[in-house]
């Protein structure tokens, strides 16, 4: 991977991330990983999680979303699974608690309108805290939630930020394997 100056990290700030969504000839959306926002890692090389300490993409290999463990530049190989992967805020920032509260609430607004538009069986948003306050769900817990979004079911996942030392990988493999016992086609 590219080791990037701070000045590229700082211009990584006004770039944005193209969700991936399957195209007219791929499976249909059985999930939609949603992330807080891009770091700024992944703002600089256009691909989600793609800061190397981020384990995304482990866990979404140890869970068995996955064949192989795939790199954050192979993530247009999510669609041929069924897999899609957008953010909450399209804002890049070295830490998501840089986000405002009310980023994250119209972030929520646009996640619902791209869900209803998008139809996936299971909305995952990656991360507790944003869920919370893009839902009005305050009290809301890790897994499957009660809140559908037209016929999506939403699942709500541990960041797997490297910053997130309240999970540790295996639990995390072992959280995201249950939605995908889960998805349809699993």
């Amino acid at each position: 991977m590219a080791r990037f100056s701070a000045a590229d990290l700082e211009a990584a700030r006004s770039r944005t991330i193209d969700d991936v969504l399957p195209g007219p000839d791929d499976p249909p959306l059985r999930v939609l990983f949603c992330g807080i926002n891009p770091g700024l890692v992944s703002a600089a090389t256009g691909h989600h999680f793609g800061r190397p300490g981020n384990r995304f993409w482990p866990v979404l290999h140890g869970s068995g979303f996955t064949p192989r463990l795939l790199l954050p530049a192979e993530q247009d190989e999510l669609r041929g699974l069924g897999l899609g992967i957008t953010n909450m805020v399209a804002r890049a920032s070295a830490r998501a608690d840089e986000l405002s509260a009310e980023e994250i609430v119209a972030g929520g607004v646009r996640l619902r309108e791209l869900v209803l538009t998008t139809r996936p069986a299971w909305l995952a948003v990656v991360g507790i805290t944003a869920y919370r306050t893009a839902f009005a769900a305050p009290k809301a817990g890790v897994g499957p939630q009660d809140e559908r979004i037209g016929p999506t079911r939403v699942w709500v996942l541990p960041n797997p930020s490297g910053l997130n030392a309240h999970w540790q990988l295996p639990d995390m493999v072992e959280e995201f394997g249950r939605l995908r016992a889960a998805a349809p086609g699993s």
